[in-house]
C-alpha cells in the first residue's frame, strides 16, 4: 500500500449548509459563489494534478450539473448522509491509494500552496493524519473555540492552539474497524491521538471560513490580498 504523499483528494461537499441560510435554501453550500466563482472551484484551485472526488447529498442534482464534464468523480451520498468520516469510508472504492487529502469546500485561502504544506509535510513512517492548522490570528470568520495544540515534534493534542482548516492527510486502512455507517472524522483522530500518531502542519497565510453569510465579503478580502501577494 503506498504511503508516500496521495495522489487522491475527497472534496466534501455533501452538507445541508444550514449556517449559510438562506443562501442555501435553494442551493448547495459549495456551489455559493465568493469573488464571482463557486466555493467548490475555490477549493478545487488547490487540487491541480490530484485524482478528485467530491461526494454529494444535498441538492446533489444542482453539484452534478456544476461538475458535469470535468473530471471530479461523484460519491453519491442522496440515500444517506454520512458525516465526514462515513463519507470518506463511502468514497473509498472511488479513491485512488492510502493515504489520501480530504478538504472541505467552505473556505478559502491566500495562497494555493495549502495541499503543498501538507504533502512535504508528511512523514508516513510514523504519521496515521497530519491535519494543516492555521494560526488563530489567520483564521478569518471562524468563531469556534476548539482546536489542536501541537507539540515541538508536530504531535496534535486537543487545545485552542490552532484552527484545523479542513485539509488533511489520512491514512484511511482503519476505517475497516468502524462498523458504524455514520461517523465523523473524530472517530478515526481519537485513536490517533491516543497512538501519537496525529500530526499537524502550519500554513502560514490567511484562511477564511465561509461558513455563514457574512462571511463572504472577509472571504473576498482574502482573495484580493492573495491576489497581492
Amino acid at each position: 500500500m503506498n504511503q508516500g504523499p496521495p495522489s487522491s483528494v475527497l472534496l466534501f461537499a455533501a452538507g445541508f449548509g444550514t449556517r449559510m441560510a438562506p443562501l442555501t435554501d435553494t442551493m448547495p453550500k459549495p456551489l455559493i459563489r465568493v469573488d464571482g466563482r463557486a466555493l467548490i472551484d475555490h477549493a478545487r484551485d488547490l487540487c491541480h494534478g490530484l485524482h478528485q472526488v467530491a461526494n454529494v447529498h444535498y441538492r446533489a442534482d444542482q453539484l452534478r450539473k456544476h461538475l458535469h464534464g470535468s473530471d471530479v468523480l461523484i460519491s453519491d451520498e442522496t440515500d444517506l448522509l454520512r458525516d465526514t468520516g462515513g463519507g470518506l469510508k463511502h468514497a473509498l472504492p472511488l479513491l485512488q491509494g492510502d493515504p489520501v487529502y480530504t478538504l472541505n469546500t467552505d473556505a478559502v485561502w491566500t495562497k494555493e500552496t495549502a495541499l503543498s504544506v501538507l504533502r512535504n509535510a508528511w512523514e508516513p513512517d510514523r504519521m496515521e493524519g497530519l491535519l494543516l492548522l492555521v494560526r488563530r490570528e489567520n483564521a478569518i470568520g471562524h468563531h469556534g473555540t476548539s482546536g489542536f495544540d501541537r507539540g515541538t515534534d508536530g504531535r496534535l493534542t486537543k487545545g485552542p492552539g490552532f484552527v484545523y482548516t479542513g485539509a488533511q492527510i489520512i491514512r484511511t486502512e482503519r476505517l475497516t474497524d468502524i462498523s458504524d455507517t455514520t461517523f465523523s472524522m473524530w472517530s478515526l483522530w481519537t485513536g490517533m491521538l491516543q497512538r501519537g500518531t496525529l500530526f499537524g502542519a502550519i500554513y502560514d497565510g490567511q484562511w477564511c471560513d465561509v461558513g455563514y453569510p457574512d462571511a463572504i465579503p472577509l472571504a473576498e478580502a482574502v482573495l484580493r490580498k492573495g491576489a497581492d501577494v
